[in-house]
């Protein structure tokens, strides 16, 4: 089997992935413009070929130069999911000595394969060259079962949850699929980021995504009164259905906006006949995490896994360092249009 770094091969990758079981919405080839162009990461896509021409893994890679971090091979910057997909041991070998290779090549202080849900777990890789492996299991995922009937998903909300579900109807919320307000919910989801204290990606990024995705990607708005005050933008991808990027304004959170979205979105992926449910990404132990599990919904594990490839030790980029506290509060101290303009340029050096 031969590895290759990859240029222009969106075609075959992308039926390689949909085929793959493990196969996420963000190993799709449409990821390396969309990030490249977005944060200046240097693309290096590789699959392993077989001779007669069969792919039989890949691995999207991209080179992360951050003033704050140092250098990395990040398998994927700015998705919750990621790492290797193979069809045997032998190819995801392959594919992770050559990730090495070019980490080292490229002066890497690590390499980062983020975790991948519907990977099943498997033995040790056997590599014939010197590499460490570390794991991260800060993060955890949230997936269910969609049923056909609302009623049976309701079923499954804890009585407490089912009861905040109901305050939208209660205020009259509206819920709103416009693909063409993606503007409005950029300025809610830029507010809803600054109040947590993270640094907000640039206008120009989701509109790579809305445009690279223009069948699978949807934006969905709550209005109350005529006012957007929440908004979601949705990934569907092999009968899955995955609120990616969301909030909601903080002074309506009396009327529980979030829980009436995401109700919503439950119930029109029950009608459109997504079979499952992913509330995504969560560190253990935030807000976040504490709002998925009182819908009912169990947290799977999601392990992220390194190879440090220096003698330096791996960065804790999370929010939850303590070092990085003193910063998260200046950050949700600062008037959000300045956030908005300060916040793409600080989030590149953050993968």
């Amino acid at each position: 089997m031969n590895v290759v770094v990859c240029q222009n091969s969106e075609t075959r990758w992308d039926e390689y992935v949909s085929v793959h079981p493990a196969g996420t919405f963000f190993h799709q080839w449409e990821w390396r413009a969309i990030i490249s162009d977005s944060f200046g990461y240097e693309p290096l896509y590789i699959w392993v070929e077989e001779e007669k021409g069969g792919i039989k893994g890949v691995l999207p890679l991209f080179l992360v130069r951050s003033a704050l971090f140092g250098r990395s091979l990040v398998a994927l910057p700015a998705a919750v999911y990621g790492g290797i997909l193979a069809s045997s041991d032998d190819a995801e070998n392959i594919l992770l000595e050559k990730a090495i290779e070019l980490g080292k090549h490229y002066g890497a202080r690590y390499i980062e394969l983020r975790g991948n849900p519907n990977a099943k777990p498997g033995v040790a890789p056997t590599l014939s060259v010197d590499a460490s492996k570390e794991e991260n299991d800060l993060y955890v995922t949230f997936m269910a079962e969609i049923d056909p009937c609302d009623d049976v998903n309701l079923s499954r909300i804890p009585r407490k949850q089912r009861r905040m579900v109901k305050q939208g109807e209660k205020y009259a919320l509206r819920f709103v699929l416009d693909n063409s307000r993606l503007r409005e919910f950029y300025e809610i989801y830029a507010a809803s980021v600054r109040n947590l204290g993270t640094p907000v990606y640039g206008y120009q990024y989701f509109e790579k995504i809305r445009q690279s995705f223009p069948e699978t990607c949807k934006i969905f708005l709550v209005e109350y009164q005529g006012k957007v005050i929440a908004g979601v933008l949705v990934f569907f991808h092999k009968g899955q259905v995955l609120p990616y990027y969301g909030g909601a304004l903080r002074e309506y959170f009396h009327l529980a906006p979030n829980d009436f979205m995401y109700w919503e979105l439950m119930r029109f992926a029950a009608a459109n006949g997504y079979q499952i449910f992913d509330f995504g990404r969560s560190k253990q132990g935030t807000g976040s995490f504490n709002f998925k599990r009182h819908w009912g919904f169990q947290p799977r594990p999601l392990p992220y896994v390194y190879y440090p490839l220096t003698s330096q030790p791996i960065p804790d980029t999370s929010s939850l360092n303590p070092n990085l506290q003193w910063a998260i509060r200046l950050w949700r101290s600062l008037p959000l249009k300045l956030t908005m303009i300060l916040g793409p340029r600080i989030i590149r050096h953050i993968p």
